[in-house]
């Protein structure tokens, strides 16, 4: 009972072979039995250890499975917070390029409406002189930074300079500044009469106010691009969505629609002045 006991460790099975035993331990086939009995005993004991193996591994395969289970849930939820706050980061930035496409375009229209402004209209202005700049000392400064320039009449402009001394060196700043005037120094101030426009120089003047229009255009359309080259580049890297991509993209044509019309609208006015007789 003690052999028995050490070869079977489930107590079932050890009760129904020793019953079987006593049965039949008088009889002539007790070798065959006993040698039935031992294969039965080692057999009972492979499959009971073999139970307990597979459920130990299937309950360690349990725990391992849940383990990593969790640990990759937890990595996609890491990685879609990492996500969201890198999308929300490439939004901000994309604003900030459309926010900088805006201020471009509109330092473009002040430019716009600068060039425009030194265009004869037949009448006297002093932005006329806004771009005629004068030999001071070596340095090169515009004439509205050193003499006051005023308007007696709508024909005639007066330029009194702070230095007397630069007169002369303003009057040929003016002759040389190719805007076709003829001043009249006195020796305190200057004086520029404006002549009439003639036909001929009204439309030459309608050109040069079609091709400052041109150039604004130009600027704002290569603001939108390389705006629309930035928005493109992250949506390559990743850092945009298809969506969001498109969403910059429209608002920077709208930008550039808008900008254009306005530069049609500054021009169509400045050419109405030069008309307007």
């Amino acid at each position: 009972m003690k052999k028995l006991k050490k070869s079977c460790p489930s107590p079932v099975l050890r009760i129904i072979i020793y019953i079987i035993w006593c049965i039949v331990r008088t009889k002539p086939i007790k070798p065959i039995m006993k040698l039935i009995i031992t294969i039965l005993a080692a057999s009972a004991v492979s499959q009971a250890t073999a139970f307990s193996v597979s459920t130990s591994g299937g309950l360690i395969g349990t725990v391992a499975q849940r383990s990593a289970l969790l640990d990759s849930r937890n990595v996609k939820i890491i990685g879609r917070s990492r996500d969201s706050v890198r999308l929300y980061m490439s939004v901000e930035e994309m604003e900030m390029i459309t926010m900088d496409a805006e201020e471009r375009m509109d330092k473009t229209m002040n430019s716009l409406q600068e060039n425009l402004a030194t265009i004869r209209t037949g009448r006297a202005n002093p932005n006329m002189l806004d771009r005629v700049e004068c030999d001071y000392y070596g340095a090169m400064t515009p004439l509205n930074q050193m003499a006051t320039i005023s308007v007696p009449s709508s024909q005639q402009l007066q330029i009194s300079p702070f230095d007397k001394s630069t007169l002369t060196d303003i009057e040929k700043a003016i002759i040389y500044s190719g805007l076709g005037f003829t001043p009249n120094n006195d020796g305190t101030v200057i004086r520029i009469n404006i002549p009439a426009l003639t036909e001929e120089r009204r439309k030459e003047l309608l050109k040069q106010c079609k091709s400052i229009g041109e150039e604004a255009k130009v600027a704002v359309r290569n603001i939108r691009r390389d705006g629309v080259d930035k928005i493109k580049k992250m949506e390559k890297n990743g850092d945009l969505g298809k969506d969001q991509a498109l969403d910059g993209s429209d608002a920077l044509q709208k930008l550039t629609d808008d900008h254009i019309k306005m530069i049609d609208e500054t021009v169509a006015k400045k050419e109405k002045e030069v008309t307007t007789l």
